[in-house]
């Protein structure tokens, strides 16, 4: 590894509601694994889906951050600021023949897009939504947490949205082109993502950037076993040590010593000095991922 080579993690929460239980453990999952060796750790604000931005969101969210003692390095970058960057990505795609404009509506689409639109739009249809074009190989990753894991994508996925009919760029281009364009060298992020990655790792490929490390952390769910999310009645996170414990616990860390009081940056201090990563819990496989293929 050169000297010159920094490790660079980020968090990249979406202003839609106060950080709740779940987003916390993200932060701190993923500021641990960068500080814990030294390196950054970003902030990136995912506003790009603006009906479901609420006013204020995004200042409590840095606020709570600031109070559990996770501060990031450098300023706050914010998707809605980067839509250059993201058209340019969408157009080398399209001229090196990787992306196409589709027709079809959600439904004609289906689960798993078969490409209808591939060879230009039916008459009578006009473009709603620009998607990339998949191959059949398989397309693999390597989780920190899970091992290697590959998924099919034009069996399993299908040639999948990048700029949405409503407008919007797609979360997974976003996503890929801000983490290459950050310099971002890991991305740790909750399970759910996980069979995501496989299509960003296409994207990467496609782009000519480099792949980063990834590390999936489990979801804190609730009673019932759904994901801990605004949409399930999250309630918003109190920045206090037993919460802070508690995330640490969810995480498989070492118990902060009860001398540290409800000293927050004493115990974030502690946890990243004995913070291990292979504590860490797995989640269950998505079924549409797999170890590759013998």
């Amino acid at each position: 590894m050169p000297d010159s080579f920094v490790i660079r993690g980020r968090f990249a929460p979406s202003p839609t509601g106060p950080l709740h239980f779940g987003s916390l453990v993200a932060a701190l999952g993923s500021y641990l694994c960068a500080k814990s060796r030294g390196g950054e750790w970003l902030l990136r604000v995912e506003d790009l889906d603006t009906p479901r931005n609420v006013p204020g969101a995004e200042a409590s969210i840095l606020a709570c951050l600031e109070r559990y003692g996770l501060t990031w390095d450098g300023p706050v970058t914010r998707q809605s600021d980067r839509i250059p960057l993201y058209q340019a990505a969408l157009e080398h795609l399209l001229a090196a023949g990787l992306a196409y404009p589709c027709g079809c509506s959600r439904q004609e689409a289906g689960d798993v897009y078969p490409g209808t639109c591939r060879k230009g739009l039916a008459p009578g249809k006009v473009a709603r939504a620009f998607r990339f074009k998949v191959n059949a190989l398989q397309s693999c990753f390597q989780d920190e947490l899970y091992g290697t894991l590959c998924q099919d994508l034009a069996r399993q996925v299908g040639d999948f949205v990048v700029r949405r009919a409503d407008g919007p760029f797609a979360y997974q281009l976003a996503v890929v082109v801000d983490d290459a364009a950050q310099g971002v060298t890991e991305v740790v992020r909750g399970a759910d993502l996980l069979d995501s990655t496989p299509r960003q790792v296409a994207l990467q490929i496609a782009l000519g950037l480099p792949t980063p490390r990834y590390l999936h952390l489990p979801l804190a769910r609730t009673r019932e076993g759904e994901k801990l999310s605004k949409q399930t009645g999250a309630a918003t996170v109190t920045p206090d040590a037993p919460t802070l414990r508690a995330a640490l616990r969810f995480l498989g860390q070492p118990e902060p010593p009860a001398s540290l009081g409800n000293n927050l940056k004493s115990i974030i201090e502690y946890a990243t000095e004995y913070f291990d990563y292979k504590r860490i819990k797995t989640d269950e496989i998505p079924a549409t991922l797999a170890p590759p293929a013998a």
